[in-house]
C-alpha cells in the first residue's frame, strides 16, 4: 500500500507524464495517414500553447531540500522515455516504408513530427539525465542523444555552455539581433568544435592524448553508428533517410529552444578573461504551467543555470524582479523565433529593459563577438 505522502507525490508528478500522450499520436499518424500526420507538431506547438493560455502560470516552488526518495515518480518518466522512444522510432522506421497507404508528403510530415518529439521531449529528457550523478541515467541520456545524432551535446552542454553561458566563448548564447537562421548554422559548427576542444583540454590536463579510450567521443560515435545501422537494417535506405530527417528536425527543435533561453543576455566582464558568476538573471524564465509540464520545468531555466544539480521538480521559479520573463511559453516562443522580424519586435525591447535593470551603469554596448567583451566595464 502507498502511504499518503507517496500518493500526494504521485498526484503532483502526474501532469509531467503528459509527454507520453504524444507517442500514440505518432502511431495514429502512421496508421491512418492524411491530416493525422499533423497531430504531433499540432499537439506539441499549438495544443500546449492553448493550454498555457487557459491554465496560466505556476509560480509555486517546491522545497529544494526534498530528498531523492520523494522524487521517484518524477524521475521515472525520464527513465521510461528512452525505451519508449526507441521502440516508437524504430517501429515506425520498420512500418512506414512498408505502408502503401502513406504518400511521400505524408511520410515526410510524419517524421518531421517524430523529430519534434525526439527533440522537444527526447533531447530535453536527455538533458535532465546527463546532469545526474547516476551512471545509468547518464547512459540513458547518451542513448537518447544518439537517436538524433547529437551526442556531443552532452559534452558541449556540461563542459562549455554551463561554464561560459552569456560570454563570447559560449556558442549557444544567441547574440542580440542575431536571427535564428544565422544562429543555427553557427551553433552547429561552433558547438561541435567547442565540445571537441573541451574534451581534448580535459584529457591534456590528465596528461592523456586526445585519442585515449576515455574520450567520450568514441562512445558517442559508436552509439550513433549503431543507430544508423539499425535504421538501415529495419527500414532500408528509405528508413535511413527518414531517420536522418527526424534527427535534423530534433536538432532544429533543440536549437530553437537554446536560442530562446539566453537571447541577448550577457554576463559582465571583470577583466583578465573573468566574468561575474552565473545568476538567475542570465537566463530567460517562463512560468507557463502546461508547457512546463511538457518540458519538465525546462522553462525555469534561470534556476537551472543558477543551481544546475537540481532535479526538475525542485527547480525554482523567479519573479520579474529576479529574472527576465518570457511573454509566452517555449512552444509559442520557438515558433516566433522562426520569424526573425516578429522575434526582434517582441524580444529586443525586453532585452533593452533587462540591460537598464541589471546594468544601468553601461550606456554603450559593444557588439557581441569573440574579439570583444560582451559589455564594457
Amino acid at each position: 500500500m502507498l502511504t499518503a505522502q507517496q500518493v500526494a507525490s504521485l498526484s503532483r508528478a502526474l501532469p509531467f507524464w503528459l509527454s507520453l500522450t504524444l507517442i500514440p499520436l505518432a502511431w495514429i499518424g502512421a496508421i491512418y495517414g492524411g491530416w493525422t500526420v499533423l497531430l504531433l507538431p499540432m499537439a506539441t506547438w499549438y495544443l500546449f500553447s492553448g493550454l498555457d493560455a487557459v491554465l496560466g502560470l505556476n509560480t509555486e516552488n517546491a522545497d529544494p531540500n526534498i530528498g531523492e526518495e520523494h522524487l521517484k515518480a518524477y524521475s521515472l518518466i525520464t527513465k521510461l522515455w528512452m525505451p519508449l522512444q526507441f521502440m516508437t522510432l524504430f517501429g515506425l522506421l520498420y512500418y512506414v516504408p512498408r505502408a502503401e497507404h502513406l504518400g511521400t508528403l505524408e511520410t515526410i510530415v510524419l517524421f518531421f513530427g517524430v523529430g519534434v518529439i525526439t527533440g522537444t521531449v527526447g533531447i530535453n529528457y536527455s538533458h535532465e539525465l546527463m546532469h545526474q550523478k547516476n551512471k545509468f541515467e547518464r547512459w540513458l541520456g547518451d542513448i537518447l542523444l544518439s537517436m538524433v545524432l547529437y551526442s556531443h551535446f552532452r559534452t558541449e552542454h556540461l563542459l562549455v555552455h554551463h561554464r561560459y553561458v552569456g560570454t563570447p566563448r559560449d556558442a549557444v548564447t544567441a547574440r542580440y539581433n542575431e536571427g535564428f537562421y544565422r544562429y543555427f548554422p553557427r551553433v552547429l559548427r561552433d558547438g561541435l568544435r567547442s565540445a571537441l576542444k573541451a574534451e581534448k583540454e580535459m584529457l591534456a590536463r590528465k596528461k592523456l592524448p586526445w585519442s585515449d579510450r576515455s574520450n567520450p567521443f568514441f562512445r558517442y560515435w559508436l552509439l550513433q553508428c549503431l543507430m544508423l545501422a539499425l535504421a538501415l537494417l529495419v527500414g532500408g535506405w528509405t528508413g535511413l533517410a527518414l531517420f536522418l530527417w527526424q534527427a535534423f528536425a530534433a536538432v532544429w527543435q533543440l536549437e530553437l529552444v537554446n536560442y530562446v533561453e539566453h537571447y541577448g543576455l550577457t554576463r559582465k566582464h571583470l577583466g583578465d578573461g573573468k566574468y561575474e558568476h552565473v545568476m538567475p538573471h542570465h537566463s530567460w524564465n517562463a512560468a507557463h504551467k502546461a508547457s512546463n509540464w511538457l518540458l519538465i520545468n525546462l522553462q525555469r531555466h534561470s534556476d537551472h543555470h543558477y543551481k544546475p544539480d537540481r532535479r526538475f521538480p525542485l527547480l525554482q521559479n523567479y519573479d520579474a524582479d529576479q529574472a527576465p520573463q518570457l511573454p509566452y511559453g517555449y512552444p509559442l516562443m520557438t515558433m516566433a523565433a522562426m520569424v526573425p522580424p516578429l522575434w526582434r519586435k517582441k524580444m529586443n525591447p525586453r532585452v533593452k529593459r533587462w540591460r537598464e535593470m541589471y546594468y544601468p551603469e553601461i550606456t554603450e554596448w559593444k557588439p557581441y563577438s569573440k574579439a570583444t567583451n560582451p559589455m564594457p566595464r
